[in-house]
Order: C-alpha cells, then sequence, then structure tokens
C-alpha cells in the first residue's frame, strides 16, 4: 500500500524511469504527450482535469477525447492550439496506426476483417458515415468512397451512387458500412431496407453486395451473418 502511495504521487518521467511504462495510469500518459501545465495546474493536475471534463463524471477512459473537436479542446481551462493540436495528432495516429494494423492485403475472408480495419475510423464518428469499399475478383480491396454522413435513408444512399463508383472502379463486388454513434451496431428498418435495394440493384448489373457491416463501439454487426442478405 506505501509503495502504491508512492507511485501515484511521483510525476510520470519519474515513474516511467522507476517502474516501467506498465506502471503509467491514463493520465500519466496524457501528460508526458503535453509536457507542460498552466500556473495553476502542474502537468499532471492538467491531464487529470481534461480527462474529468470529457468523461463529465463516468469512468475515466481516454476514448471520450475523441467526442472534441480541435475548436472544443481549446475551449478548455489550460488547453490552448498548440496542446489541442498535441491531443489532435495523437488521436489521429491512434486511428491510422490501428487502420494500418489490420490493413487487408489478403482475401477479405470474413466481416470482421473488413470491420477491424475501419473500427477505430467509425467508432468515435458522431454522425453516421456510410462506406463502400471495392472488391476484385479475389476479394481483395482496391478502394474505397465515403458516399454520405449522417441519418441514413434511402433518398441519402442511393444505389446510383453506390454502382456509379463500384462501375468507375471496376469492381468485381462490393461492401457496404456504416457506424451507429450510439454504439450499438443493431440494424434499424432503414439499414434493412437500404441494404435490400443495394442487393437487388448489385444482382441487376452483375456486381453484387457481398455484405452490410455496421459498426459499433468495438462491436460490428454483418447482415449477411444475421441472414439478412
Amino acid at each position: 500500500m506505501e509503495n502504491q502511495v508512492l507511485i501515484s504521487e511521483e510525476m510520470p518521467y519519474e515513474k516511467f524511469e522507476k517502474y516501467g511504462l506498465e506502471a503509467l495510469t491514463n493520465s500519466d500518459l496524457l501528460a508526458i504527450l503535453l509536457r507542460t501545465g498552466t500556473k495553476e495546474m502542474n502537468v499532471k493536475q492538467l491531464a487529470q482535469y481534461l480527462l474529468a471534463y470529457s468523461t463529465k463524471g463516468q469512468k475515466s477512459s481516454l476514448i471520450s477525447l475523441y467526442e472534441f473537436s480541435y475548436e472544443q479542446l481549446q475551449g478548455i481551462k489550460g488547453i490552448g492550439k498548440i496542446k489541442a493540436l498535441q491531443i489532435m495528432s495523437l488521436l489521429e495516429l491512434s486511428k491510422r496506426i490501428a487502420k494500418e494494423r489490420h490493413e487487408p492485403n489478403t482475401k477479405i475472408s470474413s466481416p470482421r476483417i473488413l470491420s477491424q480495419y475501419f473500427m477505430e475510423a467509425l467508432r468515435h464518428e458522431q454522425k453516421e458515415c456510410f462506406i463502400v469499399t471495392f472488391l476484385d475478383a479475389k476479394c481483395k480491396m482496391i478502394g474505397y468512397k465515403m458516399i454520405s454522413t449522417g441519418s441514413l435513408t434511402a433518398s441519402v444512399v442511393h444505389p446510383r451512387e453506390v454502382y456509379k463508383i463500384a462501375i468507375q472502379k471496376s469492381a468485381y463486388s462490393i461492401i457496404v458500412l456504416h457506424n451507429h454513434p450510439s454504439g450499438d451496431p443493431s440494424p434499424s428498418k432503414e439499414d434493412i431496407q437500404i441494404t435490400e435495394r443495394l442487393k437487388k440493384v448489385g444482382e441487376l448489373i452483375g456486381i453484387p453486395l457481398l455484405d452490410h457491416i455496421i459498426i459499433g463501439d468495438g462491436i460490428y454487426k454483418s447482415l449477411k451473418e444475421e441472414s439478412y442478405l
């Protein structure tokens, strides 16, 4: 117990040198990124304040930082332009690392592979984003395109726009994805209707819709696996 108290009182750099990265808390890691504090708060206190501000009484989590825009971060006491940019850069790097880690260089043989590729980019979005991925004859992704943002409706996600790009890309087949900002990837009535329309058009023009994947908060639903396709 005495050792634990000592660790919590030490500054992040001292903790790292004595105990290693595993001993650092979320606020410690954030403090290292921010580097300096303010006249009122040292850097550790500033990091703790930022996390408390972002979680609003909920369990402290770095994921909550994704909810802020660059402008909103600057509105937080002690966070100016430079620190806001540092935080936004960290969040963007984490998205890119996660995406590169799951780069589908091989055949996309399951919804899990594609959902992991887009998970970090979509799970934190506050609006619904609809993405079409284009596959070749070996089920390798040859490209993707964001078609729309906002609440999905049949008028917003029109098969004409989806398949126009698919034809331009010489796609053999397509898989579509979108996110649910609520974190629950359960398909809505609109999701099912859009899937049915895309499936019918794909069958007519010879570019089949293989799946519709809905991204939630760290989880996904495949409409193919749910027997809607």
